[in-house]
């Protein structure tokens, strides 16, 4: 999946702030919840997604739509027409 669609799901999640930490329980970007991070490799990169760059959320994401598929990402994938 090409960089650009992951910058248009954190557009819809954060607002594209990849550091996000809103206190909704979710984090970074692409708003992945934590123990979701843990189990697709992110801590070889940070504690938390807010903490990780851009392009190691972008990694561990890629992992998790692997594991998951768009549904990972609800709405904004049904929104962005990621979701049949």
């Amino acid at each position: 999946m090409p960089d650009g669609v992951w910058d248009q799901v954190a557009d819809c999640e954060s607002d594209g702030d990849w550091a996000a930490d809103t206190g909704n329980g979710y984090y970074g970007g692409l708003q992945i919840w934590p123990p979701t991070w843990r189990e697709a490799g992110g801590l070889d990169y940070a504690a938390r997604p807010d903490l990780a760059s851009r392009r190691q959320q972008i990694s561990v994401a890629r992992e998790i739509l692997r594991e998951q598929g768009w549904e990972a990402w609800g709405g904004c994938a049904r929104d962005l027409g990621l979701l049949k």
